[in-house]
């Protein structure tokens, strides 16, 4: 027969050292350390933060610049536009290739890192389908680049080679563009798996205005280039509005909500007015260039730091 009195001493006692609650029928306390959002365990955040340094978003910034400009180069090419700008394209491109490869292992620590990572193709990996989308992207960029310095300095047919080439770099460059928006929306990281749909976009559309931008401080001063700045740029201005609406803390508030705002004020909204002004004014087109290129680069740190800032 069951001791009524031992039961209720026993449930009194694990009640004192917090096991059960009042009622003797929900355990509140275990071994183990229990988890919430604010605390996580043993105070620490239920996310691992990202350990990216300064080289990430700079290789985010770049690689992307890079990669719109391939894509801006051919388009130019297709089109029939000024062969030095398709010239201009193209280097911007190949040299924006050759500086991404050692920002990215700059970051891994190691280059064998990198080449670890060429070993086998995942498509399901954002990290392996970037790793190979950079290769193919730089070895094709070089190419075009250096078939067209050739084209200037011999009569061998190198210019199919290079436009076929510069083809190839236009198209994994459009990767190069977007990708990285992908790569940090694909994680557990709540401030960015939460906008997943719309990084992709953000970051072709910002590449787009500062390959643009670059040209055009070149001395390129093309109609198609101001259309396609003035386009980025209100849809950079439309994106600022979005994630204003969105309301999150880590993007609207603190030093990280700050740096976003100020990057998306240099990367929307100024340029966007400076390149209506710039149809007629030529000075006007200078400053969005350079207000579009300094808040591409705000930009691309305050989302890493936004990610930072998420976890805890």
């Amino acid at each position: 027969m069951i001791d009524e009195s031992r039961l209720e001493e026993i449930r009194r006692e694990a009640e004192r050292l917090g096991r059960v609650d009042a009622k003797g029928i929900k355990p509140i306390g275990s071994p183990f350390p229990q988890a919430t959002a604010e605390t996580g365990y043993y105070g620490l955040p239920l996310l691992k933060p990202p350990v990216w340094t300064w080289e990430v978003p700079l290789y985010f910034f770049v690689g992307g610049t890079a990669g719109a400009a391939a894509a801006v180069g051919a388009a130019a090419q297709i089109a029939g536009a000024d062969r030095d700008l398709v010239r201009d394209a193209r280097w911007i491109a190949a040299a924006g290739a050759a500086l991404s490869m050692p920002l990215l292992i700059a970051d891994l620590g190691r280059p064998e890192r990198f080449l670890n990572m060429l070993r086998v193709f995942k498509v399901q990996s954002p990290m392996s389908v970037g790793a190979w989308t950079l290769t193919a992207f730089g070895t094709f960029a070089a190419a075009a680049a250096f078939a067209e310095a050739m084209r200037r300095r011999t009569k061998l047919p190198v210019t199919l080679v290079g436009d076929a080439a510069a083809m190839l770099s236009a198209a994994t460059g459009l990767g190069m563009a977007t990708y990285t928006g992908v790569l940090i929306g694909a994680t557990a990281i709540p401030v960015w798996s939460k906008h997943v749909s719309l990084l992709p976009l953000h970051f072709g559309a910002s590449a787009t205005a500062s390959a643009v931008s670059i040209l055009q401080l070149l001395g390129h001063d093309d109609r198609a280039l101001q259309y396609l700045g003035l386009a980025a740029a209100l849809f950079e201005s439309l994106v600022g509005l979005r994630i204003e609406g969105a309301g999150e803390p880590t993007l609207t508030r603190g030093p990280t909500g700050l740096t976003t705002r100020i990057g998306g004020f240099f990367s929307g909204p100024l340029p966007l007015v400076l390149r209506m002004l710039g149809i007629r004014w030529r000075n006007a087109r200078t400053a969005a260039a350079l207000s579009t290129l300094m808040g591409s680069l705000i930009t691309r740190f305050a989302w890493v730091e936004a990610g930072k800032a998420s976890v805890k």
